[in-house]
């Protein structure tokens, strides 16, 4: 699992069969502290994330695993919308603060 940041939403009209109904974000990943990297990542989201919230999300097959992409050919998807991150006992991400 992993930490992202919502930056973005992706749009394609013409896809596979299967993909009908996703919905796709694109994601900053974030390292434990909460520091963006330089990577993006598209995601489909399986639990009604928004633009700017930190996410918790699987890629390869395990982003297969969710209700709502199992039997999809998705290699990221986020599963939870996080409320906090605490490192050795210090809150480095707080929702109700920083979001």
């Amino acid at each position: 699992m992993l930490l992202g940041r919502v930056v973005g939403t992706l749009v394609a009209t013409n896809k596979e069969p299967s993909l009908e109904g996703l919905k796709f974000l694109i994601l900053r990943q974030l390292d434990i502290e909460g520091a963006e990297g330089s990577g993006y990542r598209v995601a489909a989201d399986a639990v009604g994330a928004g633009i700017g919230e930190v996410v918790l999300y699987a890629t390869g097959s395990s982003a297969r695993q969710t209700a709502v992409t199992d039997k999809r050919p998705c290699d990221a998807v986020i599963m939870a919308i996080v409320d906090s991150v605490a490192v050795d006992g210090e809150v480095t991400y707080d929702k109700s603060r920083d979001g």
